[in-house]
C-alpha cells in the first residue's frame, strides 16, 4: 500500500510505541502546530470538533511525559540500593546480598527483569527527544543530566544482567537497543562493547582463564568484591541450570563452591589464590569430564551422568539375579536407552513408559531408584 499524500514512516507496530511520524508531502496539514490546536482546520475542515479530538497529539509533549514517566520509575526501583550506589551495591540489591545464593538469586529475580525493562524504557524515550530537547523544554543542565542518567542506568542493567548470570546475546536479541546505545549515549569510535556476544561469563573464563577478568565492564573491574560475586553468581546460575543433567556431580560442585566462597569471606585466601581456585572450580563445572576421573569406556555426558548417580545405590543385582558394578549398569542402560528411544519420545506417555521399563529391567524392583535415573536419562541430550 503507498501513502501517495500523507506518508507514517514510523507505524505503530508495538506496545513500546506510543506515537509515528508523518511525512506530509502535499502539505495538506500545512502547520501541524496549528491542526493540533484546531481540530476543523485545513486536513480535518468538514468534520466536527468532537470527531477528531484526540486524534492528534504534540509529539514532543508526548515525548517529554514519557521520558518523565520512564525516568522517575528506574529511579523508583533504584532507591533502596544502599548508598554509595556503587557497582556493588547494585549487584546486592539485584543478585544476592550473599554472593552464590540461589535463593536469593531466584527471589531477586523479579526486581531484575523490572530493571531491564525499565531501563530500557528509559533509553528508548530519552532517544525519542535527544536531538530535541531544547523544543520539549529542556535546559542545557537537564539535557546533560538526562543523558548521564540514561548511561548510568544502561550500564547497571548491563552489568545486572551479567552478574546473575541473566545476559544473553545481545547482538541477536537487541540489535535496536544497540543502535540506540551507540547513537545517543557512546560518543567515542565505534569498538567492541563487550566481550559475551558469543559467550556467557563461564564459558570465557573457560576459554581464557583469569584473563577472562578483562573482559568485564569498568565498573565490575574496580571492585575485587564485585568481581567475585559476578563469578560465583554465574558459576552458581550453571550449577541450578544444569544440575537436572547430573544431580550427584553439581551437588559436589556446590559444596565445593560454598566452600570457597566461605573461605573467601573468611579472608583465608588471599585474591590471587582465591582467583587460580575459582577460575578452577569454574573451568570444572563447565567441562565435567575434566572434573573426575572415569573409568575406561565411561566416556559420553550420558553414561557420566548415569555412573556418577548410580553410585547412590548400594547393591547391583539386576532382575535376573547377577551382580553388576556401577560401570556396567551404566552402560548397560546406556544402551537399553539407546535402542529402545523412539523420535520424539520426551512427553509422550507411551514412548516414555518404554524407555522407562528397560531401566526397569536392568536395574530391577526399585522403583525410587528406576523413577531418579528415568528424570537423569530424560535430561541427557545424548538420548
Amino acid at each position: 500500500m503507498k501513502c501517495t499524500a500523507v506518508e507514517a514512516i514510523h507505524r505503530l507496530d508495538g506496545e513500546d510505541k506510543e506515537y509515528g511520524f508523518i511525512v506530509d508531502y502535499k502539505d495538506l496539514f500545512r502547520s501541524l502546530e496549528q491542526s493540533i490546536k484546531d481540530y476543523t482546520g485545513e486536513a480535518f475542515e468538514g468534520y466536527d470538533a468532537d470527531d477528531v479530538r484526540g486524534l492528534l497529539k504534540d509529539r514532543l509533549q508526548q515525548g517529554r511525559e514519557r521520558l518523565e514517566e520512564a525516568r522517575e520509575a528506574v529511579k523508583a526501583l533504584c532507591e533502596p540500593v544502599d548508598p554509595p550506589r556503587d557497582s556493588a551495591a547494585y549487584l546486592r540489591f539485584f543478585c544476592a546480598v550473599d554472593s552464590g545464593d540461589a535463593r536469593q538469586l531466584k527471589a531477586n529475580e523479579r526486581k531484575r527483569v523490572a530493571l531491564y525493562k525499565l531501563a530500557a524504557s528509559f533509553l528508548r524515550a530519552y532517544a525519542n527527544l535527544a536531538n530535541e530537547m531544547h523544543e520539549a523544554g529542556y535546559s542545557d543542565t537537564e539535557t546533560t543530566e538526562i543523558k548521564a542518567e540514561a548511561e548510568h542506568y544502561e550500564k547497571v542493567r548491563q552489568e545486572v544482567k551479567l552478574a546473575s548470570g541473566d545476559y544473553v546475546d545481545m547482538k541477536v536479541f537487541e540489535p535496536a537497543m544497540r543502535h540506540l546505545l551507540d547513537t545517543y549515549i557512546r560518543a567515542e569510535e565505534s569498538e567492541t562493547v563487550s566481550a559475551f556476544d558469543d559467550l556467557t561469563l563461564v564459558e570465557l573464563i573457560i576459554k581464557r582463564g583469569e584473563a577472562a577478568i578483562d573482559a568485564l565492564p569498568e565498573g565490575i573491574q574496580g571492585s575485587r568484591e564485585a568481581i567475585a560475586e559476578t563469578i560465583e553468581n554465574n558459576v552458581r546460575r550453571l550449577i541450578i541450570d544444569e544440575s537436572s543433567v547430573n544431580p550427584k556431580y553439581y551437588e559436589k560442585m556446590s559444596d565445593l563452591l560454598d566452600a570457597l566462597i566461605l573461605q573467601r569471606k573468611q579472608e583465608a585466601l588471599d585474591y590471587k589464590e582465591y582467583l587460580a581456585k575459582i577460575v578452577e572450580l569454574t573451568q570444572r563445572i563447565g567441562r565435567p569430564e575434566t572434573g573426575a576421573s572415569y573409568p575406561a569406556n565411561i566416556s559420553s555426558p550420558a553414561l557420566r551422568a548415569l555412573y556418577d548417580n548410580l553410585d547412590n545405590i548400594k547393591a547391583w543385582i539386576s532382575a535376573d539375579g547377577e551382580s553388576r558394578d556401577r560401570k556396567e549398569t551404566a552402560i548397560e542402560i546406556d544402551l537399553a536407552v539407546q535402542r529402545t528411544k523412539k523420535a520424539d519420545w520426551r512427553g509422550h506417555k507411551i514412548k516414555e513408559r518404554e524407555v522407562r521399563r528397560v531401566i526397569k529391567t536392568v536395574l530391577g524392583e526399585r522403583e525410587d531408584e528406576v523413577d531418579a535415573i528415568f528424570e537423569i536419562v530424560k535430561a541427557q541430550s545424548d538420548y
